[in-house]
Parts: structure tokens; sequence; C-alpha cells
């Protein structure tokens, strides 16, 4: 194993997230079962009792979930120099066999662990909590897969060796490549271009008319996930290619260095954030039909539907910035 103090960070963070989801797992079961706000009986005083040192922990836990993701891409990224052949996370990634579904899944659990907390924030504007059954039975969804994690992320830290030969970000990122990445890439530059701005400016076109009008909401949250995965997409077919002014570097994770002015972290953190807010919209939304949260749904989803806005609005912002200043220019 590699010594880093990110490293350590991340392993003690993520085994305590680990034990503390696991231990609110263990009571998200009893609440699941025999929560009755309507009772009197002792069993619900302790459970409401206990739901709120609960509550805490998972919200806590969660935090540095998102976090950890972003204190991940960083720690890898400094990894690099470390490992012959490696010039960005990609190739640190590539050390061994657990660098890839590790970032994988803490995309995934980022996603999860970000509709829990938008869950868990509705459930509390309201004094019956109806929500609770709910975002408990989320819970036991989503603590597999941050267990999961944790173990992919150890044997990958742990398995990490200064002697391996890896292989660069040109390497990995070619069409020549397997898997998803190497369809991405074989997709003609231009015409993701084009789908990119078609797919952002449908997404901030409803958002605004769901602002404005509150009508369409299922339809926003629909398109604003499809759009941060356009944009996911278009990392790695075109827009690093005008940062790199290089039409053949498709990597993903060079934005993140000093000379492409760490570009790549707001523009991670913008469709991330997009992503997120504009999915809870639709996932809040039913619950607007409940009596006790009939002021608050409608409320809560204008505001995430401002932050989806905002953070896709930032990102496109620096899309066009790399675009306008690049002296490359993509021609079928």
């Amino acid at each position: 194993m590699v010594f880093h103090a990110p490293i350590l960070g991340l392993l003690m963070g993520s085994f305590g997230v680990g034990l503390m989801l696991l231990y609110s797992a263990f009571h998200a079961v009893r609440i699941v079962r025999n929560w009755d706000i309507q009772s009197g009986s002792e069993l619900q005083l302790n459970l409401e009792r206990r739901t709120y040192l609960i509550s805490s922990l998972i919200s806590h836990s969660f935090a540095f979930q998102l976090f950890s993701f972003f204190l991940f891409i960083y720690t890898v990224d400094r990894l690099a120099p470390l490992f012959v052949g490696a010039m960005c996370a990609a190739g640190s990634l590539n050390v061994n066999r657990w660098g890839y579904p590790t970032i994988i899944l803490k995309i995934f659990n980022f996603i999860l662990a970000g509709l829990w907390l938008v869950l868990n924030f509705t459930d509390n504007r309201a004094y019956d909590y109806p929500l609770i059954r709910k975002k408990y039975a989320l819970l036991l969804f989503i603590t597999p897969f941050i267990v999961a994690e944790t173990i992919l992320q150890a044997a990958y830290f742990f398995g990490l060796q200064p002697n391996i030969i890896t292989s660069c970000c040109g390497t990995l990122f070619t069409s020549d490549a397997e898997g998803v990445v190497s369809g991405i890439i074989a997709l003609p530059p231009l015409a993701v271009e084009t789908v990119y701005y078609l797919c952002m400016a449908i997404t901030i076109g409803l958002g605004i008319h769901f602002y404005k009008r509150g009508k369409g909401a299922y339809t926003f949250s629909f398109v604003a996930f499809l759009n941060f995965l356009a944009g996911i997409a278009s990392l790695i077919s075109f827009i690093g290619l005008y940062f790199y002014e290089l039409p053949t570097h498709h990597c993903p994770f060079c934005l993140l260095q000093k000379e492409y002015l760490y570009v790549g972290y707001p523009l991670y953190i913008a469709f991330l954030a997009g992503g997120v807010s504009g999915l809870a919209v639709g996932v809040i939304g039913p619950f607007s039909t409940i009596e006790t949260l009939k002021g608050v749904v409608p409320s809560l989803q204008r505001r995430l539907t401002l932050v989806s806005l905002l953070s896709y609005s930032v990102s496109l912002l620096i899309v066009i910035y790399g675009v306008m200043t690049s002296n490359l220019t993509l021609r079928e």
C-alpha cells in the first residue's frame, strides 16, 4: 500500500460511514416495521427518540459521502507521479482492477446520498414525519452499496504497489479501448456537442417553465437527469478536446490538473449538483398530495429547480469559455 495522508482520511472516513450506516440500518428495520405516529406506546416513543439520533448520524455520513467523491478523485490524481506510465487519475485508477469500479460506485452513491438528504429534509419540514418509512426504506437500499464502496476502495488502496507499470490516459481513452467509453469516443465530437447544447437548452427551458408556472415537474426532472448523463458523455467526447487543444485527447481526468486551471472540479460539481437536484424534483413530487407536505413540496421543488438551473448554467458557461478561448477547431 502507498502511504498518503488523504488515503488514510478516506479509509478511516469510509469505514466510519459504513459502521454508522450499518448501525442505522439495524434500527431502520424496526422503524419501517413498527412506526405509528398515532400510537402512544412505549415502543413508538422509543422509536421517536431513536430516529433523531439516527437521522443526524445518516445526514453527517451522507455529507461525508458527497465530499469523499471529490477527495477521492483529488487523491488518485495526486498519486499519478508514483506509478510508471500514469499521467493523471486515469492511470492511477488503472493500477489495479478495483480503481474504476470504485469511482463508478462513488458516483452512484453520490446520487443516492443526495436524494436521501433531500428526502430527509422534506420529511423534517412536517410535524408528523410522513416520509419516515420511505426514507428509512431508502436507507436500507443504499447501505449495501456504501458498504460495497468501502470494501472496493480499501481493496484499491491496499492493492497499490509503486513498482507497477500502468497505462496512461492516452491509451485508456481511445476508440480502440473496450466498453462504453470507447463507444462515446467513437461518436463524432461535433454531433455530441450539438446534442449537448440541445439537451442543455431543453433542460433550462423546461426548468424555467416549471419554476414560473409550477407545471411539468416530472418532465423537467427526467430531462435534467438525462442532461447529467449527456454532460458526462460530453466531458469524454468533446469538452476536454477544447481545453487540451488536442483532437485525440479524451481523458476527463486531466482537467483536474493545474495546467488546465483545475477546471474539472467545477465541472464535476456543476454536473453532479444539476443532476441530483433536478432528479430530486421528481422524486419528492408524489408527496405533494400529503396533507402536511402540501405547502412544503412545491416550494422545495422550486428551490431544487433553481439549484439545478444555476448548476447547469455554470457548467455551460465553463464549456463555452473553453470553446471560445481554444485554438482547436473541430470539423467533421
